[in-house]
């Protein structure tokens, strides 16, 4: 477990529109929940970051990142050696950026301008080089597309019990007639949380957990085939199908 109140407390007090730092993790590292006074953008060079906050669950594969906004609890946990690089943007330096939580590509050209920004010393001259380029990086959030890569956490307690569940037993294939009936509640009321609480139905939100879990086993090496069955596919091809639908690229292609 790892949290250090005294870097967080630097980072926040910097006066500075942009700041930049890097921090890689062993395997199985878990961040305890903490909070920004600025936007973070949590960006995995390597490994599989799962990202978590009250209003849900992030994968973030390697070369992508996730979009938390000042003032969100969140927690982390690095599946596999990973190498995070944090961009922290003060609120008064952005405007028209998300103010929720989102897991987003990164373009090839703010890669480079996040790998260049970890050398440039605290606090930069707006005016200099540093300065230009730390803006260039600030132009190029605005830019950046949205992943389908977050899992909504219901808050309704039969809901978190089916959701507790799937997550520990992705594979299963109870149904919502099952569940029904095990909590003692009719199929539709159940649908209709699912959709007021998640935005998802049962089916989707089921779909997304398996997916998910995916990208972890995909990123720690499995084979398609195994993971397939683990996660109660008919067939590897079933599962790519699947996997592309949501994605728009097979496995291999999304891990490029």
């Amino acid at each position: 477990m790892i949290f250090d109140q005294h870097c967080l407390d630097a980072i926040d007090r910097s006066s500075s529109a942009v700041s930049c730092r890097p921090n890689d993790y062993p395997a199985n590292t878990f961040i305890e929940r903490h909070i920004h006074a600025k936007h973070q953008l949590v960006y995995a060079v390597s490994g599989v970051l799962q990202v978590n906050s009250d209003a849900g669950q992030w994968v973030v594969p390697p070369n992508r990142a996730i979009w938390m906004p000042a003032g969100t609890h969140h927690w982390v946990s690095c599946i596999g050696m990973t190498q995070m690089r944090s961009v922290y943007v003060h609120p008064s330096a952005v405007h028209h950026l998300p103010l929720e939580a989102r897991a987003v590509a990164i373009t090839p050209l703010l890669r480079e301008l996040i790998l260049a920004a970890m050398h440039i010393p605290q606090p930069y001259d707006v005016a200099s080089r540093d300065g230009r380029l730390m803006a260039l990086l600030l132009d190029e959030l605005h830019t950046l597309p949205a992943l389908p890569l977050h899992l909504p956490q219901p808050v309704d307690a039969r809901l978190r019990q089916i959701c507790g569940e799937l997550q520990k037993r992705p594979e299963s294939a109870s149904t919502l007639a099952d569940w029904a009936v095990r909590l003692a509640v009719d199929v539709k009321t159940i649908q209709r949380l699912f959709a007021k609480e998640t935005g998802m139905t049962f089916g989707q939100w089921r779909q997304q957990t398996r997916l998910l879990r995916a990208l972890e086993y995909l990123a720690n090496g499995d084979k398609i085939v195994d993971i397939a069955l683990e996660l109660g596919y008919d067939s590897p091809s079933a599962f790519t199908t699947m996997f592309k639908r949501q994605f728009g690229q097979t496995p291999s292609q999304f891990f490029a």
